[in-house]
């Protein structure tokens, strides 16, 4: 069996009055992440990552911010994009692991909906999708909640 591992990476940063979807989910914040689509740092990352293990370019090469149709779509279409391209190329995604990092608010309490969602998105069990989160010891950007980051990596498979 072949495979293949891909890494991906997000930042956005975190704006007062806007949303903050992570996962697909909206949190309840007095501030959200800022960008062209929805700004799901989460879900951009694992983008990263299954395009990356498919060797498929990155986000911004198939979804760019200066194309108006992108704007605040929901970044779990895009998932399903990069879901749709990568199975074009004869893979079949087998995980996603990936951790967040920011200050606020604690995610442990939204995990299990961003697991669906993302599950539901890219084709695969909940039990294939890993999200973790820490902080960033109030450090930083990050530590001063000025941004969020995410990192993801997935395993595919040949088919």
């Amino acid at each position: 069996m072949k495979i293949k591992v891909g890494f991906g990476f997000d930042v956005h940063q975190i704006k007062e009055g806007h949303p903050f979807i992570i996962g697909g989910v909206l949190l309840d914040h007095h501030a959200g992440a800022f960008g062209h689509s929805d700004a799901d740092v989460l879900v951009h990352a694992i983008c990263d990552a299954i395009l990356g293990a498919a060797n498929l370019e990155d986000i911004g090469y198939h979804f760019p911010n200066t194309e108006e149709r992108w704007r605040g779509i929901s970044s779990l279409v895009l998932l399903e994009e990069c879901v749709r391209l990568v199975k074009e190329k004869g893979w079949s995604l087998g995980n996603i692991d990936a951790m967040l990092c920011l200050e606020a608010p604690k995610i442990k309490p939204y995990i299990s909906a961003m697991k669906e969602k993302i599950a539901e998105a890219a084709g695969l069990e909940v039990d294939d999708i890993s999200i973790k989160a820490t902080t960033n010891e109030t450090m930083g950007f990050i530590g001063r909640q000025e941004g969020v980051v995410a990192y993801a990596v997935c395993l595919i498979q040949k088919v």
